[in-house]
């Protein structure tokens, strides 16, 4: 493992969002002085700001914008991207496929400003879809993206800009680091809208049945798609570990939870932590995705001695309990992130 600086000028592109947003706040609670958040939103739209925190308001698709976002840059976390739940990725999968500009004029911007390190957040979405048509699934491990079928849209473009981060590693020498996200979630999440996923979604619905004395709710699908769900916390310190780790450079790696649940399962977590029990409607024709996700950490734990360990239970009873104040708020009249 190497380390940075605690002065080194550090990068993190997306920080208006959730995942992004919560590195840099994890980078500034490590003591790092010089953090740059990037994100296309204005301010006020931002999930959450950390104190002393450069903050630029720039779309990254733009070249010009990429340059002026690495301009003295040591290390680039790229998170910036046009996604959201499988609600949002099966239905504007042009958006989605448009985020290479993002990554191609971060990683070659980052090469010109002469950063030491590019990550690269990537996901479990490249994955030959052949291989997730069961529910119960084998955990997928990371040479299963070849030979590629990925996620039509946003699969594919994850899967090109791996591409980019292997060859400026091999060609011109800039250490990079790839990561393929399991589903994450935690608190400062998208929870509405549209493009929230799952856990925030399930949470959001049991909470809005209890406020209401509704006594069902609606399933997207048949409730037995299962998923693997990585809490916040864990992703955050997955992201440092491989982006320091010199074993893995320009080498893909999965970050996320093994604990597999079928959906209808991650419904009774949350009406368990909601202290409530509702009639289930299942509607067949919304967006599903694939019938069956999971991440295979035997190479994440045998390189880092490490690996996602936040029990589902754990992580949304916290996600649940941020969702519901968010909900009274907004029911309130008062501010809040969507």
């Amino acid at each position: 493992m190497s380390t940075s600086r605690k002065d080194d000028l550090i990068v993190v592109a997306g920080a208006g969002g959730f995942i992004a947003g919560a590195l840099v706040r994890y980078l500034a609670e490590r003591g790092f002085t010089r953090l740059r958040a990037v994100d296309k939103k204005p301010l006020p739209e931002w999930y959450q700001r950390s104190p002393g925190v450069e903050c630029l308001c720039l779309d990254l698709s733009d070249e010009a914008n990429c340059r002026r976002a690495c301009q003295d840059a040591s290390e680039v976390y790229n998170l910036a991207a046009d996604m959201g739940g499988m609600g949002f990725i099966e239905r504007f999968r042009i958006e989605c496929l448009r985020s290479i500009l993002i990554n191609t004029h971060m990683i070659e911007a980052a090469y010109r400003a002469g950063a030491q390190r590019y990550f690269f957040s990537s996901s479990a979405c490249v994955y030959n879809t052949d291989l997730q048509k069961d529910p119960q699934v084998r955990a997928l491990k990371e040479s299963d993206a070849y030979p590629a079928m990925a996620e039509r849209g946003y699969g594919w473009e994850k899967l090109m800009s791996e591409m980019f981060c292997q060859e400026y590693w091999h060609e011109r020498g800039m250490k990079t680091a790839i990561a393929r996200f399991h589903n994450v979630y935690g608190p400062y999440g998208t929870w509405d809208g549209g493009r929230e996923k799952a856990p925030a979604a399930i949470c959001r619905k049991v909470i809005e049945a209890k406020d209401r004395g509704a006594d069902s709710l609606e399933i997207w699908g048949d409730g037995n798609q299962t998923r693997s769900f990585m809490y916040i916390d864990d992703c955050t310190r997955g992201i440092d570990l491989i982006m320091h780790c010199d074993e893995l450079i320009a080498t893909p790696i999965n970050l996320g939870s093994s604990e597999l649940v079928s959906i209808n399962e991650l419904v009774s977590v949350a009406e368990e932590i909601g202290g409530v029990k509702l009639k289930r409607h299942y509607d067949l024709d919304a967006p599903q995705g694939v019938a069956g996700r999971n991440s295979d950490n035997t190479m994440i734990q045998g390189i880092l001695g490490w690996h996602p360990d936040t029990p589902l239970r754990v992580g949304l009873a916290k996600t649940y309990a941020w969702i519901e104040q968010q909900y009274m708020d907004r029911k309130a009249g008062k501010r809040t992130v969507s």
